[in-house]
Parts: structure tokens; sequence; C-alpha cells
């Protein structure tokens, strides 16, 4: 029978195997553990070994990300890309050749793309908030030049539409893909951050120092994705040579994990996850109540069929929140489980053309028909 909670059996097993979701199924496992971090923080570990596929260099240092420069040309309109910061690396939006955010971007026509690599928390940065993410988001943007296109692929979707309502003119287009905004939409993420009592929340910060340790999500949620797994969120047979490469690859990718900063990592749980500020009106950000209908901007959302972390009744129901005219909101989902929206091949096949395609398009058509 199922739990009260609406949890179908066997569905936390499903859904925790994805990486995005650590970070909260551990905090229900940890009711029960006996265990204290034995580490108090630790320094910024060293950049990780893998590549990354598309030529890049560091434009700008700041606290909580390195603004990569992926750019091909030095003139056109720009599009930052804004990675998830959830555990894992910035390179879920590089991952691999045919795998890659950025490089389909750029071979759909968009040369000006640039990439925010987040962080590991240090204990220096326990105390970042979303509003410390938000004005480094922000310097970003003015150093780069807006208007911009931004793209926010799932927890740097709901970073992306909060910059769009704090400063709405400065965003040119808006692109969310499998990004959690309204949590009153049922959603394993929100299951997950809300069935545990507050403090246990309290009590993973506080054993780790004032931080998230992402090495311990991993190990408290030792279960790592199987083969088939893996090839599900790539789209991809991984039976011959390079098949095993990327396996290999995606191995290395998932145990090196990001910290996170306490602070930050409440606010999302509190703020975003169990009140659903954002999606009710009642999120303050950078001094200012946010208004998602100050949103105008034309907006592609992407949101994939088989997601459990973010449904896409949840991923499209942004539609109905923001203030862009309906004539300007494209909507589109794909077969794809979440990770598959940023490196399936098949999505990246089919999906991220469009999206190139849709940012380059003057949209005067789409003004004529709705005049």
């Amino acid at each position: 029978m199922a739990e009260k909670t609406g949890r179908q059996p066997g569905e936390a097993d499903h859904v925790a195997d994805d990486p995005l979701l650590w970070p909260f199924a551990a905090a229900r496992l940890a009711i029960n553990a006996c265990f204290w971090w034995m580490e108090r923080g630790s320094t910024e570990p060293a950049d990780s070994s893998l590549p990354w596929t598309a030529p890049n260099f560091v434009a700008l240092e700041l606290a909580t990300m390195r603004l990569r420069d992926c750019s091909r040309a030095r003139s056109g309109q720009p599009a930052l890309v804004c990675a998830p910061y959830a555990l894992h690396r910035a390179l879920i939006a590089d991952f691999a050749p045919g795998h890659s955010v950025v490089q389909s971007l750029q071979n759909g026509g968009v040369d000006r793309i640039y990439l925010t690599d987040w962080r590991s928390a240090t204990p220096d940065m326990r105390y970042l908030s979303i509003d410390s993410y938000l004005s480094d988001l922000n310097v970003a943007i003015d150093e780069i030049g807006a208007p911009i296109d931004l793209v926010g692929l799932c927890q740097g979707g709901w970073l992306s539409l909060l910059y769009a309502a704090r400063f709405p003119a400065k965003v040119r287009r808006l692109v969310l893909v499998g990004a959690p905004v309204d949590l009153s939409i049922d959603s394993a993420m929100a299951r997950l951050a809300r069935n545990a009592p507050g403090m246990v929340y309290d009590q993973l910060v506080a054993r780790g120092g004032g931080n998230v340790s992402g090495k311990e999500m991993l190990r408290v949620w030792s279960k790592a994705p199987s083969r088939g797994d893996i090839a599900a969120a790539l789209q991809k047979e991984l039976i011959d040579e390079k098949g095993a490469a990327l396996l290999a690859r995606f191995d290395q990718w998932n145990v090196e994990p990001l910290d996170l900063p306490g602070t930050y990592y409440l606010e999302i749980v509190n703020w975003i996850f169990r009140e659903n500020r954002i999606a009710g009106g009642n999120f303050v950000a950078l001094g200012r109540r946010i208004d998602l209908k100050d949103v105008k901007a034309p907006i592609f959302l992407l949101a994939g069929l088989d997601d459990d972390v973010v449904p896409a009744t949840q991923a499209l129901a942004t539609a109905g929140l923001v203030g862009t005219p309906p004539a300007f909101i494209t909507a589109a989902s794909e077969p794809s489980n979440h990770l598959g929206l940023f490196m399936g091949a098949r999505t990246h096949a089919q999906a991220w053309p469009r999206i190139a395609h849709w940012l380059r398009d003057d949209l005067s058509g789409v003004l004529a028909r709705s005049a």
C-alpha cells in the first residue's frame, strides 16, 4: 500500500538514483543516521581531471563561480548557460561530443556562449545565500553585456527565472530546461524535501561544519547508478569502445561532487521546495519581492516525459506564472528522464537544435501573428 505521503512503493529508491536528488534523499536518510561528519569542511577540491568538451577559458573569477567563455566569435547575441548548482559539476552542460548543451548550441549557430562553473563551497563560503549567487550572476551578465539569452538547467532554471524577474531588462530570452518552479505540483524532489522534519536539514549543515558535504551525500546514499541508468541518461547503448569511454567519463563525473554552502542549501530547501515562495510570489531577491509577471521575455520550456525529478506538468506549468504573452512561450517535451534533458544523445539531436534555432529566430512572424 502506498504511504500517506503519496509516494509509491519503491519510488524513493528509484528517484534517488538521480544525482540531482541526493541532497534531499540524504537528508531523509539522515533521520536515522548515527554518525557525524569526521571533517568540519574542507578546502576547495582541485579542478576535475575531466577535460571540457568545448574549448573555453575563464573570463571572470567570482566568489561563487568561474565564468567560462566558450565563444567562437567576439560579436553577436550572447547566451549564458546557467548550470545547476546541486552537488555535481557544470560539466553536466558540456559532458561529451553529442552530449553537450554548449556544443549543441554552437552547432545551431549560437557563437557567443558562456557557462556558470559553480565553485565547491569552502568553509568561508558557508554563509553564502541565494542572494550571493544572484549577485554574482548579475556581475557576470554585466561583464558579458546585457541583454542576454539565459539558459537555465534544472535548479539553474529557477535561479535564471528569479534573475529575469529581478532584472527583466537584462534578459532578452529565457530557456528553462527541466526547471522546478511551482513546487505545489507533485514531484519526487518536492516530496523528499517536505517529508523530512526541518531539523534534519539543519543537522546536515551542522555536521558539515556549515556546509553540505558532497562526498558525504554520496557516502550516505551509496547506491551508484547502474549501467542501465547511465545508458538511459545518455540515451545511448554503451556496448562499444566509445560507449565504454562515455561510461568511464560518467563514473568519474559522478564521484566528483561539489559541497554546497549551508545557508544557500537551507534557503533552497525551506523557501523554494518546502514553502514554494517563487511560485507563490513571496520570494525576496536582492531586497525586492519577486513577481514572475514581471518576466515578459520570450520563453522556451523543455520538459522530459519520463522525468521523475521534475515532471513535465511541473516544468511546463511555469508558462502560467510569468507575464510573457502566450504567443511568445514555446513549450516542448521529449521522451527523456531528467539527466537525459542535458546529456541525452536523442535530446541533443532533436530538442537542442530547435532551442538554438529559437534563440536565433527574430520572432517577427510570431509578432505578426499575435498582432
